[in-house]
């Protein structure tokens, strides 16, 4: 099993939308990435920032899930919040307001046991400050990072230095079609590979994801659900489940990529059924293989020679 590296945002979420208003939801990337990690990999550890309002309730819980939070820096001040308003569909949300509190000033640093992480996940932070944490640590076996529109237009060039040293992006559709310039996806994903990235996955919301690499690409579909309430935390939970699985079974070939994309769909799947991390809060490995021996089945078929 190798060692696994998170960095990232740990936040409050405000959401409202077609099940009402809820305020002051445990969120943020870090957060999601390193609790769906956690029921895949016993050896997840988490860099980010909290202000002194952080509710200990919330470390209690990254404590519960085996996390290791050395380099949770606490500051004085408030702790990012963030407020959002979803469709009635969820298929689209509006930002009502960003509050970067602690955040705005916040400047990785990996202990010395961090710095010799395998794995590292570098979360939806200023390409600068994924720069930095590439400079501090010693030589990841696999480097995975997750950008957004914002940097897409304000932090190019930044980006662009970060994609040169990363191995896989995790983005979604409309980002991968802004940073390569190409609406088609197997066109921007090539335009992406040619930035630097060994492989990229392109997340679809409830259409599953795409994973694109030397060797051809691969689709991971999305489970039908019943309900769905809280997309928030998906993409970071998908992340979390991909990298986590990467990091227990200790091997980095196409195939387990291929398993990884899955386990991240099936953490994304429980991510999105609750509000915050309620739906990844109590779940086990019976309740996770069986979510995917259901993935299994919504793609499996049997060969046909006509």
């Amino acid at each position: 099993m190798h060692s696994l590296l998170a960095v990232g945002s740990v936040a409050y979420d405000d959401l409202d939308g077609p099940y009402g208003k809820h305020v002051d939801l445990l969120g943020g990337s870090g957060s999601f990435f390193a609790t769906a990690a956690s029921y895949l990999s016993q050896n997840v550890s988490l860099i980010a920032v909290v202000g002194d309002d952080f509710a200990p309730e919330h470390l209690e819980f990254f404590d519960s899930r085996g996390i290791d939070c050395s380099g949770l820096e606490k500051q004085a001040g408030k702790t990012f919040h963030w407020s959002g308003i979803y469709s009635d569909d969820l298929t689209s949300r509006e930002s009502l307001k960003t509050e970067l509190g602690v955040f705005a000033d916040f400047e990785p640093k990996l202990l010395d046991d961090h710095k010799k992480s395998e794995l590292l996940f570098l979360g939806n932070i200023h390409p600068s400050l994924q720069q930095s944490v590439l400079d501090q640590i010693d030589s990841p076996m696999l480097v995975a990072a997750d950008t957004m529109n914002f940097w897409i237009d304000g932090a190019l060039d930044a980006l662009r230095t970060t994609l040169s040293r990363v191995d896989t992006l995790l983005i979604n559709d409309e980002e991968a079609r802004q940073l390569a310039g190409k609406h088609n996806l197997v066109a921007a994903a090539e335009e992406i590979l040619k930035m630097g990235p060994s492989s990229v996955v392109i997340k679809r919301g409830d259409s599953g994801a795409l994973l694109f690499y030397d060797g051809g690409i691969f689709a991971a579909p999305a489970l039908p659900l019943e309900e769905v309430r809280d997309p928030t935390g998906a993409g970071d939970s998908f992340a979390g489940g991909f990298m986590g699985y990467l990091a227990r079974c200790g091997e980095l070939d196409a195939l387990a990529i291929r398993s990884a994309m899955i386990f991240g769909s099936v953490m994304a799947s429980f991510a999105v059924q609750q509000f915050s991390l309620d739906g990844l809060r109590n779940l086990d490995n019976g309740t996770i293989q069986k979510r995917f021996d259901a993935f299994y089945d919504l793609a499996n078929f049997a060969p046909v020679r006509l």
